[in-house]
């Protein structure tokens, strides 16, 4: 299917009650939306299959849903810094933010540079793209080693202070998803969030305290990543 082909399927998929819906609901604020729910989206990616050049062409259209898709059938080995710090520049609400983020970028061999470089950044959705992939790294990369999360974790205690919803909501989740990566990790994020909790800043002090509720839970899911250092006796067989 050429471009223009992709762009009439998803002007027939269009529901402007969709838009009020996100934005109301899920605070999805977008510019130039059709109204379509990712279920959809993800549907039409299967049908499509991987196509890098369809992908640029779709996102280029400037519409929504079609830079959604963009990031379901782009093939992440094929990102370069320059395309990553185009797109990213483009992100106007968390949902776009997190799809590319998400299955996409962290699957990058960039993705750990960028998320380090972002997450310093002025623009809200950059910062927060800089935190999606912290959060989203290790699913995707299982056999990392402990010291570039620990890099990741000085970045979100860095940043701690950010006030920003969208910013501090990230960071948290980077925060609880490090800690869950195995036992090391899980003291040092605990360490990090008990720092941070002792912060002057309300903000600061709300994300400890969202990090702590899940991190010091007797029923914390500890995922044991890499599984050659934390079940060595399963990654064998």
């Amino acid at each position: 299917m050429s471009p223009d082909e992709i762009i009439l399927r998803l002007e027939a998929m269009a529901d402007p009650d969709k838009i009020e819906i996100k934005r109301d609901k899920f605070g999805i604020e977008s510019t130039n939306a059709l109204g379509i729910y990712q279920r959809d989206l993800k549907s039409l990616a299967r049908e499509i299959g991987p196509n890098n050049a369809l992908a640029v062409a779709l996102f280029d259209s400037g519409i929504y849903e079609a830079r959604l898709l963009c990031s379901k059938i782009f093939d992440p080995s094929a990102l370069t810094p320059a395309l990553m710090d185009s797109w990213v520049s483009t992100f106007e609400n968390w949902e776009i933010c997190d799809s590319f983020c998400m299955g996409f970028f962290s699957k990058s061999v960039h993705a750990s540079e960028k998320a380090l470089e972002w997450s310093s950044s002025e623009v809200e959705f950059i910062k927060r793209a800089g935190f999606a992939i912290m959060a989203s790294y290790g699913f995707a990369n299982k056999d990392e080693p402990n010291e570039l999360f620990e890099c990741f974790l000085m970045a979100v205690e860095r940043e701690a202070a950010d006030d920003r919803n969208y910013v501090r909501l990230g960071a948290s989740w980077a925060l609880r998803n490090i800690g869950k990566r195995n036992r090391d990790l899980l003291r040092s994020a605990i360490d990090v969030a008990e720092r941070i909790s002792l912060s002057d800043s309300r903000s600061a002090r709300w994300l400890a305290g969202d990090a702590l509720k899940e991190l010091r839970s007797p029923n914390v899911k500890v995922l044991d990543y890499p599984r050659a250092t934390y079940r060595p006796e399963t990654s064998r067989s």
